[in-house]
């Protein structure tokens, strides 16, 4: 069957679409069941570290396997992955000794972790093997690059913060055993209509050596570089440190929190689908380039700090936290549009799994690095608010770090993909 580049991305895109939900669904479910058998926030952070871990090699290694062997097998085995790693969960039980339920879901979101960056970086990869570029035409082509990367990245972070109201609606009904096998059961589905997606969708004419995982292009790696302090920025505040206040400084219930955060996803969503038409609502009609994110970072910059200087001086602390988050999250989100258009725009369509792979690695590395810091920074501050505004400092200075890299990063694209 020869499908059109718009049936394939439709068909990539409807497969991304019910591996992020069962994915926000399935952090919801752990969060809340772990929760309810008397874990701390911080004992079941831990339980998402493979999960991040296992991101950093799985993106190096599949963009190298993608290239070689074709997007739609990377397509099919994070899926499959997923499928088995909600399976496994299906026998948790709360009479489990407390060391053998984590250690066993630390392994089974190991697997969910390598199955959730397999199936990022094919659908984000295909994206640029299905959109024709002609000489004539480069700009219209970027511009519709853009467009397709934004909804697809948008629409995924929605689909997440949904899944985080999908998985506690799920435990609440049907119960954590039930939730993940129907979870399973709708993934399984979902695999099937990509069954007809051509074999050879972002597979290079030859296969690359082992030493291609690594890029030699400084434009790529400043972008990574600075994806990786990017992401380390959020999570230093948002994975550990946000629940943790919000439950221990506000008083907030987890119910409360979990709502809260899966609104603030949506919302993040929507506007990394809207980057486009927002650009163009500010004049902004051509495709983003170095400038426009070095921009945006510049502004992420002064949020966290103005979110700890505002705790400092003991403002209502629910206002400085709940705006301080919204405005990150609006800036934060274009920020990130723009970086996952740009690794596809500055790549070439051979090489485009290698690079989204690569790039893809820092991003898994940068929420790793987050996610440990959030914890550690949070303790050193002692109290929940010295905490809380020792985490925002540092979040600051990683933006910080991330806008001083994509100083780095070449203008042109010619330079930027040059190997």
């Amino acid at each position: 069957m020869n499908l059109s580049a718009l049936q394939q991305y439709v068909l990539v895109t409807a497969n991304y679409w019910a591996f992020t939900l069962t994915d926000g669904a399935l952090r919801m479910l752990v969060v809340f069941h772990f929760h309810g058998l008397g874990y701390s926030t911080l004992e079941i952070a831990f339980l998402f570290l493979f999960y991040e871990f296992f991101g950093v090699v799985t993106n190096l290694c599949g963009g190298w396997i993608g290239a070689s062997y074709g997007l739609r097998l990377t397509l099919w085995v994070g899926t499959l992955l997923q499928i088995a790693a909600l399976l496994l969960l299906i026998p948790v039980s709360a009479t489990w000794p407390k060391l053998l339920s984590v250690a066993y879901v630390m392994a089974a979101q190991a697997i969910s972790g390598i199955a959730k960056d397999l199936n990022k970086m094919s659908a984000k990869s295909a994206i640029k093997t299905v959109v024709t570029t002609s000489p004539a035409d480069v700009d219209q082509a970027d511009k519709r690059l853009f467009r397709w990367v934004a909804v697809l990245t948008g629409s995924k972070n929605a689909l997440k913060g949904v899944g985080f109201f999908l998985g506690g609606a799920l435990l609440t009904v049907l119960g954590f055993s039930a939730a993940v096998a129907w979870m399973a059961f709708g993934l399984a589905l979902a695999l099937l209509l990509t069954s007809v997606l051509p074999a050879d969708i972002g597979k290079m004419s030859t296969k690359p050596k082992f030493s291609a995982l690594f890029s030699n292009s400084q434009g790529i790696n400043m972008l990574s570089l600075a994806r990786f302090f990017l992401f380390g920025a959020r999570d230093v505040w948002f994975v550990v440190a946000l629940p943790v206040f919000l439950e221990g400084a506000l008083g907030w219930s987890f119910g409360e929190i979990g709502g809260f955060l899966g609104l603030w996803v949506i919302g993040y969503g929507i506007v990394q689908a809207s980057a486009p038409a927002l650009r163009k609502l500010w004049t902004q009609t051509s495709s983003p380039d170095v400038k426009a994110l070095s921009f945006w970072s510049a502004v992420l910059t002064a949020i966290p700090a103005l979110i700890a200087v505002t705790l400092w001086r003991e403002v209502d602390v629910t206002i400085a936290i709940t705006a301080g988050l919204a405005a990150f999250g609006v800036v934060f989100a274009m920020n990130s549009s723009i970086h996952s258009y740009m690794v596809l725009a500055f790549t070439e369509h051979e090489d485009v799994s290698l690079n989204v792979g690569f790039y893809y690695m820092a991003n898994a590395a940068g929420r790793l690095v987050g996610t440990i810091l959030s914890g550690a920074v949070f303790m050193l501050g002692r109290t929940d608010m010295a905490g809380m505004q020792l985490c925002l400092w540092v979040s600051s200075c990683l933006v910080l770090l991330s806008w001083l890299s994509s100083l780095g990063i070449p203008s042109s694209k010619s330079s930027l993909a040059c190997q």
